[in-house]
Order: C-alpha cells, then sequence, then structure tokens
C-alpha cells in the first residue's frame, strides 16, 4: 500500500520547495539548456517567478547561468547522492548487478517506483548499447511501458492500481507499445501472478527486458532488478529459460543479506 501524501492544499504544504523543485525537475536530456522563458512554459509558471527561483538556485550553487541560458550545475548530484547513501542497501545491490552482467553479457538494473515512472537507483551497463538515450542512475522512464514499472506496479494494491491506471497517459513509442488501459491492467495483473515482467520492444524497438521484484529479509520492497538486451540477439524463451533463473537467484541472496 501506498503511503498517504499531503495534499497541496494542507497548511503544512510549502509551495515555494515544491516550485523550486518542479523547476529543477523541468531540467532533463531533452532540455539540457534553457532560457527564463522556456523554464516558465515548462513549468506553467509566470517569468517573475520562474525567474526568483533560478536566481535562487542559482544562488544557492544548484544552476548555472551562461548568458540568457540556465543550466543544471553538479551540486543538483547531491541531492541524489544523499538518497543512495541514506540506503545503505546499494553497495550489496551494485555488487550483484555487476554479477549478472558478468554471468550473461548484458546490462542489469535496479529500479523504483516514482508517481508514474520508474526511477534507475542502480546500474551495471554490458558494452553493447540499447537504446537511443543513455541509460544511468538517476534516469527516468514511463513505469508502464518498462519491464520494471510493470512489476512494481503489480506490488500496488488493487486501489493504488486503479488510481494508477485512471491517471496515466499511455504514449506509444513503438508499434508494439500497449496503450489500452485494459490491456495494460492484464499485463500488471498477469506479472503478479507469475513474479516476472516483459517489455518486449514496447519502449524502444529492438529493446526486451525482464523484471523480478526484490525484497529484504524482513519483506520490505526495495525495487525491482531487470535484464536488459537486444531482441534480435535474444529470443524470449532464453529470457524466460535462461536469464530469469538467473535474476531469482540473485534476489534470493540479496533477501539473505540484507535486513
Amino acid at each position: 500500500m501506498q503511503e498517504e501524501m499531503l495534499s497541496e492544499d494542507s497548511r503544512d504544504f510549502v509551495t515555494a520547495l515544491a516550485s523550486g523543485l518542479e523547476v529543477i525537475q523541468a531540467f532533463d536530456h531533452e532540455h539540457p539548456r534553457m532560457t527564463l522563458s522556456e523554464v516558465a512554459t515548462r513549468t506553467g509558471m509566470n517569468r517573475a517567478k520562474a525567474r526568483r527561483f533560478l536566481l535562487t538556485l542559482h544562488a544557492l550553487g544548484y544552476v548555472r547561468k551562461q548568458q540568457r541560458y540556465f543550466e543544471l550545475a553538479p551540486r543538483v548530484l547531491q541531492l541524489g547522492y544523499a538518497f543512495l547513501s541514506a540506503n545503505n542497501y546499494r553497495d550489496v545491490i551494485q555488487q550483484h548487478l555487476e554479477d549478472i552482467t558478468a554471468e550473461t553479457g548484458e546490462s542489469s538494473s535496479l529500479g523504483v517506483l516514482d508517481g508514474n515512472d520508474v526511477i534507475y537507483v542502480a546500474r551495471s551497463a554490458a558494452k553493447h548499447r540499447l537504446m537511443a538515450i543513455t541509460l544511468s542512475v538517476g534516469t527516468r522512464l514511463p513505469a508502464a511501458h518498462t519491464s520494471m514499472g510493470r512489476m512494481l506496479l503489480a506490488q500496488l494494491s488493487d486501489t493504488d492500481l486503479d488510481h494508477f491506471l485512471a491517471s496515466v497517459a499511455l504514449e506509444s513509442y513503438t508499434d508494439k507499445t500497449v496503450t489500452d488501459v485494459s490491456e495494460l491492467r492484464n499485463q500488471i495483473i498477469k506479472a503478479r501472478q507469475q513474479g516476472y515482467a516483459i517489455s518486449d520492444q514496447e519502449l524502444d524497438s529492438g529493446l526486451r527486458s525482464i523484471a523480478v521484484p526484490v525484497y529484504d529479509a524482513k519483506q520490505h520492497l526495495m525495487g525491482a532488478i531487470n535484464i536488459s538486451t537486444n531482441a534480435a540477439r535474444v529470443d524470449l524463451d532464453t529470457l524466460i529459460n535462461v536469464y530469469l533463473p538467473v535474476l531469482q537467484n540473485k534476489v534470493a541472496q540479496v533477501r539473505a543479506h540484507i535486513n
């Protein structure tokens, strides 16, 4: 069950903090550098408000300014590092991901659910590139169309899953992308029942992946671990009969070592 979130109209909700974080999140792979007007448009703020937040973030060292353009500064990485540092399991997980890559020759990642996205929090990359974009710690991808995302959605209660399905916008990325809500629900329920999820070229042509949930010794959900591969090189039978047992073995080891 998801934790209860504070509503934006609550007296305890700090609007200024939320707006500042929204400005930071406006920068991404497609928008690494933006003018004041572009930030205002991306965030839905007026120019004066966006300017105040940008200048404040600049003064704090989280944003750099070059003539008319703003971009994130390396100090932003400290925000992500704080999360990783607070979760002392990262080193253990990272070693297991690297073991998976060494054994299979494929990339392996740990992801957690954040709203409608799955966020990569640890990753072991194989030498071959799988997607047009570079996947790394901090990358966000739509949960509905990734194996890790679907596996994490499968861990939600029926009520929380209904809320997700009612609010998510299903975008088509390839001719294999599931864009029907009913079919997506079926895929998520299937993942819940069988204990693993597969995304077969739904997010990027040629990208095929399989994921399983990972728990600690106290049965707390830590996230989902996947193996990503090229569909032309690895068929579905290999994914299920060879790679799935590798994942299942690794999550069992994680559960035994992390309290």
